[in-house]
């Protein structure tokens, strides 16, 4: 029954191993410890560590982890699952669907932000989330979707697309959306190990009812109306201006 996607996805995944351009190699893997909870600090007001941030393990004693923040630098004795592993800036082990969306929903992080977990309800599967911003009325702007794994280990979001590791189909669907809800772009932000990312300011374009304006809005003196807006303006109502409605209200 999988043979068809099979057989398609083999072509697709021998094209895209010809490209030596991808940095996300099962040989270049590399894994760090995050937090994933804010800390208080017992001698100071300050956190000892964030959500979301980079630590150092300088003991592990199975349930509890000696850790070191990677932005203040201060040592505290966590609870294990305190702390994710996380391998190549995006794969996270032991992570639950709301943890990720709060790490998702960062300032730092922007629409394609994204992350992938292993599945809390499936085993040997994985979900891949992703934050898709749309405005501030957004309740949850983190939305999921199930890997499933074949019995040869190849994954997939699709029957009809699958791949040989986690790596090809995220290199897939960061060129292409191809049914999500956009393309990933970046792994979820990690205080200490990325560069901070700017914000990007949001600008509130002006609304204009245009069957509520008047002259008077574009020959005052005082008036805030751009020229380029006041010039399109006048053009409207001379269009539009007849002897059974006036204008100037």
């Amino acid at each position: 029954q999988t043979n068809r996607p099979l057989a398609a996805s083999k072509r697709l995944v021998k094209h895209k191993a010809a490209s030596t351009s991808h940095k996300n190699t099962p040989e270049m893997s590399e894994s760090v410890i995050v937090s994933l909870y804010d800390y208080p600090s017992f001698e100071c007001t300050e956190l000892t560590m964030h959500m979301g941030e980079r630590l150092t393990v300088v003991s592990d004693d199975g349930d509890f982890v000696m850790v070191r923040s990677t932005t203040t630098g201060r040592e505290s004795y966590v609870p294990t699952n305190y702390t994710a592993k996380v391998t190549d800036k995006w794969l996270y082990t032991g992570i639950s669907r709301c943890k990720a969306e709060e790490l998702l929903r960062h300032p730092s992080n922007q629409t394609g932000a994204f992350l992938i977990r292993e599945s809390e309800t499936n085993r040997d599967s994985y979900s891949l989330s992703i934050l898709r911003r749309t405005g501030s009325s957004d309740l949850n702007p983190v939305k999921h979707y199930r890997i499933s794994q074949l019995e040869n280990s190849w994954v997939y979001i699709s029957p009809g697309l699958t791949f040989p590791s986690l790596h090809y189909l995220v290199q897939h669907y960061s060129e292409l959306p191809d049914g999500l809800c956009c393309r990933l772009t970046v792994p979820c932000f990690i205080q200490g190990l990325d560069e901070p990312r700017p914000v990007p300011t949001t600008v509130r374009r002006p609304t204009i009812n245009w069957r509520e304006i008047s002259r008077k809005r574009t020959e005052s003196d005082n008036s805030l109306v751009s020229d380029g807006l006041r010039e399109a303006i006048s053009s409207y109502l001379q269009l539009t201006e007849c002897k059974d409605h006036s204008w100037d209200t």
